[in-house]
């Protein structure tokens, strides 16, 4: 029987390269999403054609009902219980802590952190109820570990998603529920490069692979960490960012 992998903030970016890998290795794959309609159905379309199942739903992350409802609606649409899922939705804002608004601190908190609390216990209920285990994934940021100035509530956001995982990891663990987080470094998507047209080129000097990622590199770590390669792999982060945040500040290299 195929799996339901289902995929947060799935229309663009990391999401929607994650929905055209699930779908296409098989699983069928239910995406919530916000904002442009259109997005979505192109991408349903595109799937479709070539004879790929993804459903695409409306649906915010940060409110627990409307979570619920998308969970019931992706249940029914497969007829099982979710076996994947991956907290990829996110936002973020650019501010000194001094100067961030607490509409902004309040949105990215309840959208990166409530809305993978929210999405985890859907998922992890109805794979408990199943019997059947399952795997959670949360897109983490180099941001755990490392402070990003002007962007203090999008580091204390991703700073929980990885604690959160590991606690996730250790409750879960007995009904056969494996969670990690995938951490990516500098991946150059549309928001990105909107945000710095030199994005890649700057990030890509300070990167020990002289380069930075695409969504697609971020896809293999996650489909490796869904599959049964990685069956005794929980409460791990793996960072995906060619090197850049393993590397220390180092005042002596030209």
């Amino acid at each position: 029987m195929k799996r339901l992998v289902v995929i947060t903030g799935g229309s663009t970016g990391i999401g929607r390269q994650l929905v055209k890998a699930f779908a296409k290795s098989g699983d069928r794959v239910a995406f919530s999403y916000v904002g442009d309609n259109g997005f979505a159905q192109s991408l349903i379309t595109e799937l479709e054609v070539s004879g790929h199942e993804a459903l695409g739903l409306l649906a915010d992350v940060g409110d627990s009902a409307a979570v619920e409802a998308f969970f019931d609606a992706a249940c029914i649409w497969a007829g099982r219980a979710p076996d994947v899922l991956i907290n990829n939705a996110a936002v973020q804002t650019w501010s000194s802590l001094l100067e961030l608004k607490e509409e902004d601190w309040n949105r990215v908190i309840r959208t990166n952190l409530s809305g993978t609390f929210f999405n985890t216990k859907a998922a992890a209920k109805r794979m408990v109820a199943a019997g059947q285990g399952g795997s959670v994934i949360n897109i983490g940021s180099g941001c755990n570990k490392t402070a990003f100035p002007n962007l203090v509530d999008y580091t204390a956001s991703k700073g929980g998603v990885e604690q959160f995982t590991k606690v996730a990891a250790v409750e879960l663990g007995p009904n056969g529920i494996r969670v990690n987080c995938v951490a990516p470094g500098a991946i150059a998507t549309e928001r990105t490069f909107d945000e710095a047209p030199d994005y890649a080129e700057t990030w890509g000097k300070v990167t020990p692979l002289r380069r930075v990622g695409t969504p697609n590199d971020i896809v293999g770590p996650v489909m490796f960490l869904a599959s049964e390669a990685a069956s005794f792999v929980t409460g791990q982060t793996l960072w995906v960012d060619g090197g850049v945040f393993t590397r220390p500040v180092w005042p002596y290299e030209g």
